[in-house]
């Protein structure tokens, strides 16, 4: 990977509560890293807003962990304010904000239980209200675009194992920090299952189509020699994380030709929707998607309709002939 598009790791929190309430989340909560990592600079910005007031830039560019003695202290005006300058003069979108305030209800929850204080100064605030958001779903002729994208100048183990990683995403739904927990003995290319690690420490078995089998045997002739038992490996024979995951999927989607967004979650919106389109019932994506109600998987029905309706008024010509 060149230095350009090299995925950057973030450091450990300096601070030593966001580093405790991080390892609660992990060990006894079951959150994952990206989870951990995302909560920790909700924190931290909080921090540098108690410090600095609103005037000050946004400390998210920075890469330099700090410690934020404020933290311990805040108010709920304080918490109050800070969501307010979310919304307002920063103009975060309202899931971002619910997800920065349940970030320091989080924190100030487990600061209770530490006896640390007494009180959560967040949990009085309500959330933003927002509507539901349709998930984006890529077109099936751009899903075939971009797995058709290859990127000139490649090793052979490179080329194969990042086509691997994008049939496995639109073949199975997995999130990409499923990808990356990934072990070779998860894998059992003769039934086209393989066992995920989810969320919360919960396994699951998907099937993947015969594509994604394919791919992933091309891989594997080209995978290094190494002890680690992932699948998917870097050039040092060690484990890729989902940050490289993400950076091998922005890598082939840019020169994709693609005109509008997407993001490997959106690979998982498309890999629901399709089969929802194509007659997959709504328990059987439950189990595929690792969702604990079937509420969350329902969604998909609601942007299947809206992909059929756009199918038929393609299709259809009544509302386009002269004479109506």
């Amino acid at each position: 990977m060149s230095k350009k598009h090299r995925p950057k790791e973030r450091s450990q929190p300096a601070d030593p509560l966001i580093l405790a309430h991080g390892s609660y989340l992990h060990l006894e909560r079951g959150r994952g890293e990206l989870t951990v990592d995302a909560y920790a600079h909700d924190l931290e910005l909080f921090g540098h807003f108690l410090r600095h007031g609103a005037k000050k830039s946004d400390p998210a560019k920075d890469q330099e962990r700090c410690v934020w003695p404020e933290l311990e202290s805040a108010t709920t005006t304080d918490v109050r304010r800070f969501i307010q300058d979310l919304a307002g003069r920063r103009q975060y979108n309202m899931t971002s904000v619910r997800r920065k305030l349940s970030s320091l209800k989080s924190f100030y929850k487990f600061l209770k239980l530490q006896q640390i204080r007494a009180d959560n100064p967040a949990i009085e605030i309500p959330g933003p209200k927002i509507g539901k958001v349709l998930p984006k779903v890529l077109a099936e002729p751009d899903v075939m675009k971009l797995l058709a994208t290859r990127i000139a100048g490649r090793d052979d183990a490179r080329r194969t194992r990042d086509y691997a990683i994008m049939e496995l995403l639109y073949a199975s739904g997995i999130r990409r920090a499923e990808v990356a927990r990934i072990d070779l003995n998860d894998v059992d290319l003769r039934t086209r299952t393989i066992r995920i690690h989810g969320k919360g420490k919960k396994e699951r078995d998907v099937v993947i189509n015969k594509a994604a089998v394919d791919a992933i045997q091309g891989y594997l002739r080209y995978r290094p020699r190494t002890t680690d038992p992932a699948l998917f490996v870097g050039r040092s024979g060690k484990r890729l994380t989902p940050r490289h995951i993400w950076h091998i999927f922005r890598e082939i989607y840019e020169i994709s030709g693609i005109k509008y967004s997407a993001t490997p979650h959106t690979l998982r919106h498309s890999f629901a929707t399709h089969m929802h389109d194509h007659g997959a019932d709504i328990l059987t994506l439950q189990e595929l998607l690792g969702h604990e109600s079937v509420a969350t998987t329902q969604i998909y029905t609601h942007v299947s309709m809206q992909h059929k309706r756009k199918a038929y008024d393609a299709s259809h010509p009544r509302d386009r002939m002269k004479d109506r």
